[in-house]
């Protein structure tokens, strides 16, 4: 099987002078050890160079495939290319779950956790929050684990792929439960601003989608674990008449299932089926955090350019993540509302919107999602994370000849005083695609 030459959403053409799919973990090993410069390829599903290398690129899709439950402990180890559709449905059989799923069961367990994606839901953490241990190889090829009550741990979770490579994940488990799906449409925004926290916290899990055209919600994704049926109308939104997708114009058929029909956590936590293209599919994509108690303003802040973005966008969601303590999580120390935008696949267009939603979301110390479409500059990252410079102190000690690095690491956590030393005037940010 070939190795793509470009990310999920095409817009990233890979710069890599090998490509490797190691068949074993001692083949992986010996591939880093005689590297100079590697970075590792998930399911592509990055929308920036984060992934890019001018050395050796490795997949790790042709990995044996582990998940081995421990009951007692209640936790699984999945190897790291293990992608999410393929762990769930053996988890629940087990009586088993994760406490949270993004919007896509079609990405790797390592990849999801290495960038910080999340899922959603007032009281859930991001995916990266279960981790109990990763085991990974270092640029020496030796293989090394690295457990929660390590110091370096909350650094080494979301690492960006800047710490080594990662072939196994310990994750902790819950019961296994089942979830209720219902949409409602129109909801006021005016609804939405005077009980915006009573909205978000509805339900297991809430999302707004949004064109950002009109003062109405177009749909809210209210996914229960309560046993209750749903009232036809709530806040003024009324409950849709049949399944939806939230990109005007896709079939619904490539959504979870809907109108309250009982299914386990797997098949209804997700917004798309794994058997299908997510999404629209032709997309590039952005996402900005805020601290939740910045929600209402936040959004009026969006709502304020919407001219200015709505052009551009296929869809925009809005949803909540829980506070953890992982250094380079987006939800760091705080309790988060993920404002999310899927664009018309225009790189251009898409940067200038992403730019604009920048400016206006800058008051509120919005931290971007690192493997989506931003432009923010490394002085303004550095200022949203206060694990920043222990970050950048964890890299110089466990990979000091920088062989995990690539552009898009070393212009956001330099290896000099200087913010961006290597970046001449004028040169490409990495965390764009223009």
């Amino acid at each position: 099987m070939a190795m793509s030459t470009a990310n999920w959403a095409r817009n990233i053409e890979f710069n890599a002078e090998r490509f490797h799919e190691p068949v074993s973990v001692d083949e992986l090993r010996r591939i880093v050890a005689g590297s100079a410069s590697l970075r590792v390829l998930g399911t592509g599903h990055s929308f920036n160079a984060i992934a890019d290398t001018r050395g050796d690129l490795v997949s790790l899709a042709r990995l044996p495939k582990v998940a081995e439950l421990d009951e007692q402990e209640a936790t699984v180890t999945v190897s790291a290319g293990l992608r999410f559709a393929e762990l769930t449905e053996v988890l629940h059989r087990s009586g088993f779950a994760l406490h949270n799923l993004g919007s896509l069961p079609h990405i790797s367990v390592a990849g999801a956790c290495a960038t910080g994606t999340h899922g959603s839901g007032v009281g859930n953490g991001c995916l990266a929050s279960a981790v109990r241990a990763i085991e990974l190889v270092t640029a020496e090829g030796e293989l090394v684990t690295i457990e929660r009550d390590a110091p370096d741990f909350s650094g080494t979770v979301v690492s960006l792929g800047a710490l080594g490579v990662v072939t196994r994940i310990t994750l902790d488990l819950v019961p296994a439960f089942e979830v209720r799906q219902w949409v409602y449409e129109g909801l006021p925004t005016a609804a939405l601003r005077e009980r915006f926290d009573e909205v978000m916290a509805a339900a297991y899990s809430v999302s707004l989608f949004t064109d950002w055209r009109t003062d109405r919600i177009n749909q809210v994704w209210v996914k229960r674990t309560a046993p209750e049926e749903a009232p036809e109308r709530w806040l003024a939104a009324r409950l849709a008449d049949g399944p939806r997708h939230p990109v005007p114009g896709m079939p619904a058929e490539q959504c979870t299932e809907q109108l309250g029909t009982p299914g386990p956590w797997h098949a209804r936590l997700p917004h798309f089926r794994m058997g299908f293209t997510p999404s629209s599919g032709d997309e590039l994509q952005s996402e900005y955090f805020v601290d939740r108690a910045d929600a209402v303003a936040a959004f009026d802040a969006v709502n304020a350019i919407r001219e200015r973005i709505s052009p551009v966008l296929q869809v925009g969601e809005i949803r909540t993540v829980a506070a953890d303590r992982l250094w380079l999580s987006p939800a760091y120390e705080r309790d988060a509302v993920a404002f999310h935008f899927t664009w018309r696949p225009d790189a251009v267009r898409a940067t200038e919107a992403a730019r604009a939603v920048e400016r206006a979301l800058a008051p509120f110390a919005a931290r971007p999602h690192w493997g989506k479409v931003f432009t923010a500059d490394p002085e303004t990252l550095r200022g949203l994370y206060p694990r920043h410079d222990a970050f950048r102190g964890l890299l110089a000690r466990l990979d000091p000849s920088g062989k995990f690095r690539n552009e898009f690491v070393e212009h956001y956590f330099p290896t000099g005083q200087d913010p961006a030393p290597h970046l001449a005037r004028g040169t490409r940010n990495p965390g764009q695609n223009s």
